[in-house]
């Protein structure tokens, strides 16, 4: 049973924590569907929510003790950030606040309902949260209207600078939203039903009726005959998991790339796939950061990755560029370089250059990789390396060679035969494939490496 706003509201919690310490905030340990919780509510109107100095120590209470029980943390946030007239006593609060939610991050699950504001530093509580879910009245930023104002001239709401579209289109905090409170609370249930209570444990099998034999026909014409044809690589994802059910996250930021949640043979397993509908599937800042945010995700709750390969490469442009594609491609290549959960790479069509070799390539320790008979693995396409190699040829003789790039080098055939495709598959037999791959593959044990933490290239 999912709880209720109002019972959330006045803290009518399981286990209830710090019941007498005065503040806006209400911890405690309650159940969600069937899984036990850490709950971290908001629960008074005065001054909007504000947090207390208290408040924040109360939060880190409940962080540190969710650490010890092993059990995932929920919060259901609406606060106009820290108090101002507590000043640097409510700073401290919600500074020690955000450490002990730091120190959680990838121990147990942090999943965040936003269902008003949040402001200022307590903002940042969201970015520290491996899953968001927000209602229409929600809105959230680190420096508000009037300061953007005072600085730079410009009239902006609150609802345009950090409303809940903002917070899905613009920036990517939010990863789904919800219609009003009760169904985000359904939804953070669901996103519970896929996660581990803590990293220790494996995610929850559920029992399926779907054979894992079952023969995806659809796969088989999926593909366009035309190179540059697009398809919704969302109807392969629904075709190759149990009972065709997707749990998207983050799906209206970097649309290019689709990344959630769904299971196979029961097992559930994190999905991550180029839309080939939405810039062709290239690769540009924001979808490299959604990616490798997905693969950590994954990889700190024990899911199984598979990623669907179909892209041209990484986005070009003088923007992107300046703006950091190195740095942000590179983050996505150190995030799969470092997964070690199990990983399935399937390449469907087009994978060129760099983007081939972090969409999850052997080169990256993928632990096996498939591919279907239309896949383009090279360094580029035809006609790229025909105006390359072909500079001074005649059109004719640039056409011929074209073909000849085609038939040599754009087939999965090459890269099987040096063993960097461990399987060439029919479409329809993707499924099974995978599902004979991940029972393989399941029992992966991985040395940790020796030093205090890597310096990712964020």
């Amino acid at each position: 049973m999912v709880l209720s706003r109002s019972e959330s509201a006045r803290g009518k919690l399981g286990v209830v924590m710090n019941s007498r310490v005065p503040g806006s905030t209400a911890t405690g340990i309650e159940r969600i569907g069937d899984r036990q919780v850490m709950l971290i509510s908001s629960t008074s109107s005065m001054h909007r929510g504000a947090l207390l100095g208290s408040d924040g120590r109360r939060i880190a209470a409940a962080v540190k003790s969710a650490i010890k029980f092993e059990i995932p943390i929920v919060m259901l946030l609406s606060t106009s950030g820290a108090s101002i007239h507590e000043g640097i006593e409510a700073l401290h609060g919600w500074g020690v606040a955000a450490r002990e939610l730091a120190n959680a991050s990838g121990i147990v699950p942090i999943i965040c309902g936003l269902f008003g504001p949040a402001v200022s530093g307590p903002a940042l509580l969201l970015g520290l949260s491996d899953v968001v879910v927000t209602t229409p009245e929600a809105y959230a930023f680190v420096t508000g209207p009037d300061m953007v104002r005072d600085f730079t001239g410009m009239s902006v709401s609150a609802e345009e600078l950090g409303g809940t579209y903002s917070l899905a289109v613009k920036n990517g905090t939010s990863h789904l939203e919800a219609t009003d409170y009760d169904e985000m609370l359904e939804q953070i249930e669901e996103v519970l039903e896929f996660l581990p209570s803590s990293t220790n444990q494996l995610p929850p099998f559920m029992a399926t009726d779907d054979p894992v034999e079952r023969y995806g026909s659809k796969l088989d014409s999926i593909i366009p005959a035309s190179p540059t044809g697009s398809y919704d690589v969302r109807d392969i994802i629904m075709e190759i998991a149990d009972d065709e059910y997707f749990f998207e996250l983050r799906s209206r930021f970097a649309p290019q790339l689709v990344v959630g949640l769904a299971r196979i043979g029961g097992n559930p397993v994190g999905i991550l796939a180029n839309q080939p509908r939405v810039l062709a599937g290239t690769l540009d800042i924001p979808a490299s950061q959604k990616g490798a945010r997905f693969v950590r995700f994954c990889d700190g709750f024990n899911l199984p990755l598979i990623t669907l390969e179909d892209t041209p490469g990484f986005l070009p442009g003088k923007d992107v560029e300046w703006r950091g594609m190195i740095r942000h491609g590179a983050e996505l290549a150190f995030s799969y370089a470092s997964c070690g959960v199990p990983r399935m790479c399937v390449i469907l069509r087009k994978a060129y250059g760099g983007a081939y070799i972090v969409m999850d390539s052997k080169g990256m320790g993928s632990d096996v990789v498939f591919a279907w008979p239309s896949a383009e693995i090279a360094v580029m396409g035809a006609q790229g390396a025909a105006q390359i190699l072909m500079r001074r040829a005649t059109a004719e003789e640039r056409l011929e060679y074209q073909t000849s790039y085609e038939k040599n080098y754009l087939t999965p055939y090459v890269a099987a035969e040096r063993g960097f495709v461990d399987e060439v598959i029919e479409p329809g037999m993707t499924r099974t494939a995978l599902a004979s791959a991940l029972e393989l593959v399941m029992a992966k044990k991985e040395r940790i490496r020796k030093a205090k933490h890597a310096n990712s290239p964020m």
